[in-house]
């Protein structure tokens, strides 16, 4: 978690990793969360579906988001949604960033 009422620089709180996914957890509430994402070169998440919404924001880098067989790619500045139980998966094509809200409804 982060500090309330302080400015802070996302792109800055988590580091490229050779190996595993980095991630910071940012909220986590009863209603969604948002996690701040760290994905190397050619690191994933395999297709799984999940509870919230999902908006991938997209801090740095290049990403293949697939959504129910969709494939999108993304980059820095760009966002999409990943609709609450629906497949989807997640390549980093560079390395790259994202921040995840997640919400329940």
């Amino acid at each position: 978690m982060i500090s309330k009422s302080q400015v802070q620089n996302s792109i800055n709180l988590v580091d490229y990793q050779e190996g595993p996914i980095i991630s910071k957890t940012l909220i986590d509430k009863k209603v969604g969360a948002v996690t701040l994402f760290a994905f190397d070169k050619d690191q994933s998440l395999s297709k799984h579906t999940a509870s919230y919404d999902a908006l991938a924001n997209i801090l740095d880098g290049d990403v293949e988001i697939t959504i129910l067989g969709d494939s999108f790619k993304l980059k820095k500045d760009e966002i999409i949604i990943m609709p609450v139980n629906k497949p989807h998966a997640v390549y980093a094509l560079i390395p790259m960033k994202m921040i995840l809200p997640m919400i329940r409804w």
